[in-house]
């Protein structure tokens, strides 16, 4: 894969193709005909996930990044999603609520891929790839999140953590794109 294919998986995560799994509602599971509804524990560990992996790409960029900026966006980016991710979990467990990954999810595979793509690039590349996976990455969860993830839950409290940690994502995609303007 190369970096240009890097930036091609997450232009099309965030455009919708990739996210084979959240679909009008439902988890798509991918090869098979059928869809169920997504359900609370569903979402909760979506929502898991895509914090698990930025806490991922994150702790990379402080160990890779060529710059104090990205290093330090890197680490930014790692607490901040270690601490909503750590909430999510501690509000699963308070409803009493196994979070439930869709099967052959396959945001997972795309993150890997990514991954693997990073992990390859050194110097500004890096920068410039990490910084355009997290715009294209946290634009798809902001998608995710307004068209398909809020109008599903069906829990208050579950749909007021999503709602409250929602900017922060915002928050994010908004300084990953001014990093990557500034060549950082």
């Amino acid at each position: 894969m190369t970096h240009r294919s890097l930036a091609g998986i997450f232009s099309r995560f965030a455009a919708g193709a990739a996210l084979t799994v959240i679909a009008a509602g439902s988890v798509q599971v991918a090869g098979a005909q059928a869809s169920k509804p997504l359900d609370d524990p569903t979402i909760v560990a979506i929502f898991d996930a895509a914090n698990t992996w930025d806490i991922e790409t994150g702790t990379l960029a402080t160990e890779r990044g060529s710059t104090k900026a990205v290093r330090d966006f890197g680490a930014m980016l790692a607490r901040d999603h270690k601490m909503v991710r750590q909430q999510g979990r501690d509000l699963a467990k308070k409803l009493g609520v196994t979070p439930t990954p869709p099967a052959n999810f396959g945001m997972a595979k795309d993150h890997e891929a990514a991954v693997k793509e990073l992990k390859s690039l050194h110097g500004a590349a890096f920068d410039k790839a990490f910084l355009q996976h997290e715009v294209a990455f946290h634009k798809a969860v902001i998608d995710a999140i307004n068209t398909t993830l809020m109008p599903a839950i069906q829990n208050a409290e579950v749909k007021h953590l999503v709602t409250t940690v929602a900017p922060a994502f915002t928050a994010h995609m908004m300084a990953a794109q001014n990093l990557l303007n500034k060549g950082a």
